[in-house]
């Protein structure tokens, strides 16, 4: 992975661009890590893979018995109701 100071990426934004392209680039702040830049591309399938994953936690908490989206929502506003 490159690496790059936040003053060489200030200075060579176009070159830090062409460079998250093929390949994420870190940029450090005070010789620490502080963000990295990745593709549009790379992000999206990130994103995609976050997705997958919530989902597939969402269902095996449903198939431990936790509530559903629909029971969740019954129970809100229940509880609303209640209030009223």
């Amino acid at each position: 992975m490159v690496v790059l100071t936040s003053k060489q990426a200030k200075d060579k934004f176009g070159v830090l661009m062409d460079t998250a392209l093929r390949e994420p680039v870190t940029i450090t702040k005070h010789n620490r890590p502080a963000v990295v830049v990745i593709s549009s591309e790379r992000y999206t399938e990130l994103e995609a893979l976050e997705d997958r994953l919530w989902i597939a936690k969402a269902e095996e908490a449903e198939k431990e018995g936790f509530l559903s989206v629909k029971e969740s929502e019954a129970f809100i506003q229940e509880i609303l109701n209640a209030e009223a």
